[in-house]
Protein backbone atom coordinates (compact mmCIF):
# COMPACT_ATOMS: atom_id res chain seq x y z
CA UNK A 1 0.00 0.00 0.00
CA UNK A 2 0.99 3.61 -0.49
CA UNK A 3 0.02 5.56 2.61
CA UNK A 4 -0.08 9.30 3.30
CA UNK A 5 0.58 9.86 7.02
CA UNK A 6 -0.62 13.23 8.34
CA UNK A 7 1.23 13.92 11.59
CA UNK A 8 0.44 16.39 14.36
CA UNK A 9 2.47 19.61 14.39
CA UNK A 10 3.27 20.22 18.05
CA UNK A 11 6.49 18.16 18.17
CA UNK A 12 8.89 16.80 15.59
CA UNK A 13 8.88 13.14 14.56
CA UNK A 14 10.03 11.37 16.68
CA UNK A 15 9.70 13.65 19.72
CA UNK A 16 12.81 14.30 21.81
CA UNK A 17 10.76 14.12 25.01
CA UNK A 18 7.01 14.48 25.56
CA UNK A 19 4.86 13.88 22.50
CA UNK A 20 2.70 10.73 22.68
CA UNK A 21 0.86 11.29 19.38
CA UNK A 22 4.12 11.99 17.61
CA UNK A 23 5.75 8.90 19.16
CA UNK A 24 2.94 6.68 17.86
CA UNK A 25 3.13 8.23 14.38
CA UNK A 26 6.89 7.67 14.31
CA UNK A 27 6.68 4.05 15.43
CA UNK A 28 3.73 3.26 13.15
CA UNK A 29 5.48 4.78 10.15
CA UNK A 30 8.59 2.70 10.85
CA UNK A 31 6.47 -0.42 11.31
CA UNK A 32 4.65 0.11 8.03
CA UNK A 33 7.89 0.58 6.11
CA UNK A 34 9.38 -2.53 7.74
CA UNK A 35 6.27 -4.42 6.58
CA UNK A 36 6.94 -3.37 2.98
CA UNK A 37 4.53 -0.45 2.59
CA UNK A 38 5.33 2.94 1.08
CA UNK A 39 4.71 5.88 3.43
CA UNK A 40 4.85 9.60 2.81
CA UNK A 41 5.01 11.46 6.10
CA UNK A 42 3.66 15.01 6.29
CA UNK A 43 5.33 16.50 9.36
CA UNK A 44 7.34 19.48 10.65
CA UNK A 45 10.81 20.30 9.34
CA UNK A 46 13.49 18.55 11.37
CA UNK A 47 11.56 15.29 11.61
CA UNK A 48 13.57 12.10 11.11
CA UNK A 49 12.01 9.14 9.35
CA UNK A 50 12.68 6.33 6.89
CA UNK A 51 9.55 7.44 5.02
CA UNK A 52 9.46 10.03 2.28
CA UNK A 53 9.24 13.26 4.31
CA UNK A 54 7.20 16.24 3.18
CA UNK A 55 8.11 19.03 5.61
CA UNK A 56 5.04 21.27 5.71
CA UNK A 57 6.00 23.72 8.50
CA UNK A 58 9.44 25.17 9.29
CA UNK A 59 9.39 24.25 12.99
CA UNK A 60 7.24 22.17 15.35
CA UNK A 61 4.96 24.46 17.34
CA UNK A 62 6.58 23.47 20.65
CA UNK A 63 10.06 24.40 19.35
CA UNK A 64 9.23 27.54 17.41
CA UNK A 65 12.20 29.93 17.83
CA UNK A 66 11.58 33.16 19.69
CA UNK A 67 13.53 34.93 16.96
CA UNK A 68 10.84 33.99 14.43
CA UNK A 69 7.41 35.52 14.01
CA UNK A 70 5.05 33.76 16.41
CA UNK A 71 3.06 31.21 14.41
CA UNK A 72 -0.65 31.37 13.78
CA UNK A 73 -1.28 27.67 14.30
CA UNK A 74 -4.49 27.68 12.31
CA UNK A 75 -2.69 29.07 9.27
CA UNK A 76 0.08 26.48 9.46
CA UNK A 77 -2.45 23.68 9.99
CA UNK A 78 -4.19 24.77 6.79
CA UNK A 79 -0.87 24.74 4.91
CA UNK A 80 -0.08 21.33 6.42
CA UNK A 81 -3.39 19.82 5.31
CA UNK A 82 -3.32 21.51 1.90
CA UNK A 83 0.18 20.14 1.26
CA UNK A 84 -1.11 16.64 1.91
CA UNK A 85 -4.23 17.19 -0.20
CA UNK A 86 -2.23 18.50 -3.17
CA UNK A 87 0.13 15.52 -3.04
CA UNK A 88 -2.65 12.94 -2.65
CA UNK A 89 -4.78 14.56 -5.36
CA UNK A 90 -1.98 13.91 -7.83
CA UNK A 91 -2.85 10.23 -7.43
CA UNK A 92 -1.13 7.02 -6.50
CA UNK A 93 -2.13 6.78 -2.85
CA UNK A 94 -4.27 3.99 -1.40
CA UNK A 95 -5.18 5.66 1.91
CA UNK A 96 -4.63 8.75 4.04
CA UNK A 97 -4.17 8.39 7.80
CA UNK A 98 -4.78 11.57 9.79
CA UNK A 99 -3.53 12.07 13.35
CA UNK A 100 -4.41 15.78 13.29
CA UNK A 101 -7.32 15.94 15.73
CA UNK A 102 -10.46 16.88 13.73
CA UNK A 103 -8.79 19.46 11.52
CA UNK A 104 -8.48 17.41 8.33
CA UNK A 105 -11.96 15.86 8.43
CA UNK A 106 -13.39 18.33 5.90
CA UNK A 107 -11.06 16.91 3.25
CA UNK A 108 -12.10 13.31 3.87
CA UNK A 109 -14.73 13.22 1.14
CA UNK A 110 -12.75 15.31 -1.35
CA UNK A 111 -9.62 13.22 -1.76
CA UNK A 112 -9.19 10.48 -4.40
CA UNK A 113 -8.06 8.10 -1.63
CA UNK A 114 -10.09 7.31 1.50
CA UNK A 115 -9.01 8.95 4.75
CA UNK A 116 -9.11 7.31 8.18
CA UNK A 117 -8.64 9.26 11.41
CA UNK A 118 -7.16 8.36 14.77
CA UNK A 119 -8.39 11.01 17.21
CA UNK A 120 -5.99 10.11 20.06
CA UNK A 121 -8.68 10.93 22.60
CA UNK A 122 -9.40 14.43 21.32
CA UNK A 123 -13.14 13.71 21.23
CA UNK A 124 -13.20 14.24 25.02
CA UNK A 125 -13.25 17.96 24.14
CA UNK A 126 -16.87 18.80 23.42
CA UNK A 127 -15.79 21.85 21.43
CA UNK A 128 -14.78 19.55 18.55
CA UNK A 129 -18.10 17.68 18.53
CA UNK A 130 -19.69 19.82 15.76
CA UNK A 131 -16.96 18.63 13.39
CA UNK A 132 -17.42 15.03 14.54
CA UNK A 133 -21.18 15.31 14.04
CA UNK A 134 -20.78 16.64 10.50
CA UNK A 135 -18.24 14.01 9.46
CA UNK A 136 -19.32 11.11 11.65
CA UNK A 137 -19.71 8.70 8.70
CA UNK A 138 -16.03 8.92 7.81
CA UNK A 139 -13.98 6.00 9.15
CA UNK A 140 -12.33 6.35 12.57
CA UNK A 141 -10.01 4.03 14.51
CA UNK A 142 -10.14 4.09 18.30
CA UNK A 143 -7.16 3.54 20.61
CA UNK A 144 -9.33 1.60 23.05
CA UNK A 145 -12.95 0.61 23.35
CA UNK A 146 -13.20 3.10 26.20
CA UNK A 147 -12.26 5.98 23.90
CA UNK A 148 -15.49 5.46 21.96
CA UNK A 149 -17.50 6.72 24.92
CA UNK A 150 -16.29 10.27 24.20
CA UNK A 151 -18.41 10.27 21.03
CA UNK A 152 -20.27 6.98 20.52
CA UNK A 153 -21.91 7.96 17.22
CA UNK A 154 -18.76 7.89 15.11
CA UNK A 155 -18.11 5.30 12.41
CA UNK A 156 -15.47 3.36 14.34
CA UNK A 157 -14.12 0.63 12.07
CA UNK A 158 -11.57 -0.86 14.49
CA UNK A 159 -9.82 -0.51 17.81
CA UNK A 160 -6.04 -0.68 17.56
CA UNK A 161 -3.93 -0.36 20.69
CA UNK A 162 -0.91 1.92 20.61
CA UNK A 163 2.39 0.10 20.43
CA UNK A 164 5.99 0.76 21.42
CA UNK A 165 9.34 -0.60 20.29
CA UNK A 166 9.77 -3.12 23.09
CA UNK A 167 13.47 -3.43 22.29
CA UNK A 168 13.96 0.14 23.49
CA UNK A 169 12.91 -0.95 26.98
CA UNK A 170 15.19 -3.21 28.99
CA UNK A 171 13.31 -5.48 31.40
CA UNK A 172 14.57 -4.81 34.90
CA UNK A 173 14.30 -6.48 38.30
CA UNK A 174 12.59 -3.53 39.97
CA UNK A 175 15.32 -3.43 42.56
CA UNK A 176 15.24 0.33 43.03
CA UNK A 177 12.72 0.03 45.82
CA UNK A 178 10.71 3.06 44.66
CA UNK A 179 7.37 3.84 43.06
CA UNK A 180 7.26 5.80 39.81
CA UNK A 181 4.76 8.35 38.54
CA UNK A 182 5.34 9.21 34.86
CA UNK A 183 3.26 11.82 33.10
CA UNK A 184 2.24 15.44 33.01
CA UNK A 185 1.96 17.17 36.38
CA UNK A 186 -1.72 17.86 35.83
CA UNK A 187 -4.85 17.53 38.01
CA UNK A 188 -6.36 14.86 35.75
CA UNK A 189 -3.22 12.75 36.21
CA UNK A 190 -3.31 13.24 40.01
CA UNK A 191 0.38 13.16 40.98
CA UNK A 192 -0.82 14.37 44.38
CA UNK A 193 -2.71 11.07 44.77
CA UNK A 194 0.48 9.19 43.86
CA UNK A 195 2.18 11.09 46.68
CA UNK A 196 -0.60 10.05 49.07
CA UNK A 197 -0.12 6.39 48.03
CA UNK A 198 3.62 6.53 48.58
CA UNK A 199 3.23 8.09 52.00
CA UNK A 200 0.63 5.57 53.11
CA UNK A 201 2.71 2.67 51.77
CA UNK A 202 5.94 4.08 53.28
CA UNK A 203 7.72 3.84 49.93
CA UNK A 204 9.89 6.38 48.06
CA UNK A 205 8.26 8.00 45.03
CA UNK A 206 9.91 9.49 41.95
CA UNK A 207 7.83 11.83 39.80
CA UNK A 208 8.81 12.43 36.16
CA UNK A 209 6.99 14.66 33.72
CA UNK A 210 6.48 18.14 32.41
CA UNK A 211 4.80 21.03 34.23
CA UNK A 212 2.64 22.96 31.78
CA UNK A 213 2.25 26.70 32.36
CA UNK A 214 -1.50 26.33 32.87
CA UNK A 215 -0.92 23.88 35.74
CA UNK A 216 1.96 25.66 37.46
CA UNK A 217 -0.27 26.79 40.34
CA UNK A 218 -1.53 23.25 40.82
CA UNK A 219 2.01 21.88 40.86
CA UNK A 220 3.25 24.54 43.28
CA UNK A 221 0.34 23.92 45.67
CA UNK A 222 -0.20 20.16 45.45
CA UNK A 223 3.10 18.58 44.38
CA UNK A 224 6.09 20.80 45.09
CA UNK A 225 5.63 20.99 48.89
CA UNK A 226 5.85 17.18 49.14
CA UNK A 227 9.26 17.19 47.44
CA UNK A 228 10.79 18.88 50.47
CA UNK A 229 10.77 15.41 52.00
CA UNK A 230 13.47 12.95 50.95
CA UNK A 231 10.71 10.40 50.31
CA UNK A 232 9.28 12.31 47.33
CA UNK A 233 11.52 13.38 44.43
CA UNK A 234 10.52 15.38 41.37
CA UNK A 235 12.92 14.69 38.49
CA UNK A 236 11.48 16.98 35.81
CA UNK A 237 10.72 16.16 32.19
CA UNK A 238 13.18 13.40 31.30
CA UNK A 239 14.50 12.01 28.03
CA UNK A 240 13.51 8.55 26.84
CA UNK A 241 16.79 6.86 27.81
CA UNK A 242 16.55 8.08 31.41
CA UNK A 243 12.92 7.01 31.60
CA UNK A 244 13.76 3.46 30.46
CA UNK A 245 16.20 3.17 33.34
CA UNK A 246 13.62 4.38 35.83
CA UNK A 247 10.95 1.99 34.54
CA UNK A 248 13.32 -0.97 34.89
CA UNK A 249 14.24 -0.11 38.48
CA UNK A 250 10.78 0.86 39.77
CA UNK A 251 8.81 -1.53 41.96
CA UNK A 252 5.63 -0.34 40.28
CA UNK A 253 4.22 2.53 38.25
CA UNK A 254 1.31 4.41 39.85
CA UNK A 255 -1.48 5.81 37.64
CA UNK A 256 -4.11 7.51 39.83
CA UNK A 257 -6.20 8.94 37.01
CA UNK A 258 -8.96 11.48 37.56
CA UNK A 259 -10.23 11.26 33.98
CA UNK A 260 -11.08 8.55 31.49
CA UNK A 261 -7.75 8.45 29.70
CA UNK A 262 -8.29 6.78 26.29
CA UNK A 263 -4.99 4.93 26.34
CA UNK A 264 -1.77 5.65 28.24
CA UNK A 265 1.61 4.93 26.68
CA UNK A 266 3.07 4.95 30.20
CA UNK A 267 1.29 1.64 30.83
CA UNK A 268 2.85 0.02 27.77
CA UNK A 269 6.31 1.40 28.46
CA UNK A 270 6.11 0.15 32.04
CA UNK A 271 5.00 -3.34 31.04
CA UNK A 272 7.70 -3.52 28.36
CA UNK A 273 10.17 -2.87 31.20
CA UNK A 274 8.67 -5.71 33.22
CA UNK A 275 7.20 -3.28 35.74
CA UNK A 276 3.62 -3.77 36.99
CA UNK A 277 1.11 -0.92 36.90
CA UNK A 278 -1.20 0.02 39.75
CA UNK A 279 -3.91 2.26 38.34
CA UNK A 280 -7.39 3.56 38.96
CA UNK A 281 -10.41 2.00 37.26
CA UNK A 282 -10.75 4.81 34.73
CA UNK A 283 -10.81 4.96 30.94
CA UNK A 284 -8.76 2.34 29.11
CA UNK A 285 -6.77 1.10 32.09
CA UNK A 286 -8.91 -2.02 32.65
CA UNK A 287 -8.30 -2.92 28.97
CA UNK A 288 -4.54 -2.44 29.26
CA UNK A 289 -3.71 -3.86 32.70
CA UNK A 290 -4.60 -7.49 33.43
CA UNK A 291 -5.69 -7.32 37.04
CA UNK A 292 -3.54 -9.56 39.21
CA UNK A 293 -1.31 -10.53 36.27
CA UNK A 294 0.42 -7.39 35.00
CA UNK A 295 -0.65 -5.09 37.81
CA UNK A 296 -3.71 -4.09 39.77
CA UNK A 297 -6.83 -2.06 38.97
CA UNK A 298 -7.96 -0.19 42.08
CA UNK A 299 -10.56 2.38 43.07
CA UNK A 300 -8.67 4.74 45.36
CA UNK A 301 -5.59 5.42 47.49
CA UNK A 302 -6.34 2.71 50.09
CA UNK A 303 -6.88 0.19 47.30
CA UNK A 304 -3.53 1.12 45.75
CA UNK A 305 -1.76 0.71 49.10
CA UNK A 306 -3.30 -2.75 49.51
CA UNK A 307 -2.25 -3.68 45.97
CA UNK A 308 1.34 -2.66 46.62
CA UNK A 309 1.45 -5.15 49.48
CA UNK A 310 0.80 -7.89 46.86
CA UNK A 311 3.42 -6.93 44.27
CA UNK A 312 5.25 -10.19 44.95
CA UNK A 313 2.35 -11.95 43.22
CA UNK A 314 3.23 -10.27 39.89
CA UNK A 315 5.71 -12.00 37.59
CA UNK A 316 7.66 -9.21 35.92
CA UNK A 317 8.42 -11.56 33.02
CA UNK A 318 4.67 -11.85 32.42
CA UNK A 319 4.48 -8.06 32.15
CA UNK A 320 7.10 -8.07 29.43
CA UNK A 321 5.46 -10.96 27.58
CA UNK A 322 2.12 -9.17 27.62
CA UNK A 323 3.71 -6.01 26.20
CA UNK A 324 5.28 -8.01 23.38
CA UNK A 325 2.05 -9.88 22.66
CA UNK A 326 -0.37 -6.93 22.70
CA UNK A 327 1.53 -3.65 22.51
CA UNK A 328 4.51 -4.07 20.19
CA UNK A 329 5.00 -1.93 17.09
CA UNK A 330 4.47 -4.99 14.88
CA UNK A 331 1.13 -5.78 16.53
CA UNK A 332 0.04 -2.13 16.17
CA UNK A 333 1.16 -2.11 12.55
CA UNK A 334 -0.76 -5.31 11.76
CA UNK A 335 -3.85 -3.79 13.33
CA UNK A 336 -3.66 -0.65 11.24
CA UNK A 337 -2.92 -2.54 8.02
CA UNK A 338 -6.03 -4.62 8.66
CA UNK A 339 -8.08 -1.52 9.33
CA UNK A 340 -6.72 0.18 6.20
CA UNK A 341 -7.77 -2.83 4.16
CA UNK A 342 -11.25 -2.63 5.63
CA UNK A 343 -11.54 1.05 4.73
CA UNK A 344 -10.08 0.66 1.24
CA UNK A 345 -12.38 -2.27 0.49
CA UNK A 346 -15.40 -0.24 1.55
CA UNK A 347 -14.32 2.75 -0.51
CA UNK A 348 -13.81 0.56 -3.56
CA UNK A 349 -17.35 -0.76 -3.16
CA UNK A 350 -18.62 2.84 -3.09
CA UNK A 351 -20.31 2.86 0.28
CA UNK A 352 -19.66 3.96 3.86
CA UNK A 353 -17.91 1.48 6.09
CA UNK A 354 -20.38 0.09 8.61
CA UNK A 355 -19.32 0.42 12.24
CA UNK A 356 -18.56 -2.76 14.11
CA UNK A 357 -21.62 -4.33 15.71
CA UNK A 358 -19.54 -4.89 18.82
CA UNK A 359 -17.72 -2.05 20.58
CA UNK A 360 -15.28 -4.58 21.93
CA UNK A 361 -13.83 -5.68 18.57
CA UNK A 362 -10.08 -5.13 18.55
CA UNK A 363 -8.60 -5.59 15.08
CA UNK A 364 -5.07 -6.96 15.19
CA UNK A 365 -5.08 -10.13 13.13
CA UNK A 366 -7.31 -9.57 10.09
CA UNK A 367 -5.72 -9.16 6.68
CA UNK A 368 -7.03 -6.73 4.05
CA UNK A 369 -8.22 -9.62 1.91
CA UNK A 370 -10.38 -10.91 4.76
CA UNK A 371 -11.76 -7.54 5.80
CA UNK A 372 -15.50 -7.01 5.49
CA UNK A 373 -17.27 -3.73 4.69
Amino acid sequence: MRIAMLAPLTHRIPPAGYGPWERVVSDLTSGLIAAGHQVTLFAPEGSETDAELVATVPFPFADWPESELAPDQRVWEEIHIASMAEEVSAGGYDIVHSHLNVHALGFGGLLPAPMVTTLHGSAWNQAVHPALARYRTLPFISLSDSERSFYPGLNYVATVFNGVDCEEFRPGPGDGGFLLFAGRMAPEKQPDAAIAVARAAHMPLKLAGMVEARYRDYFDASVAPATKSAQIEYLGDLDRETMTELYAKASAVIMPLAWDEPFGLVVVESLASGTPVVGWRRGALPELVKNGVTGFIVEDVPGAVSALANLDQIDRRACRRDAEARFSVSVMTDGYVSAYGKVIFGAAEGHVISPSNSSTETVTNLTPSSAKP
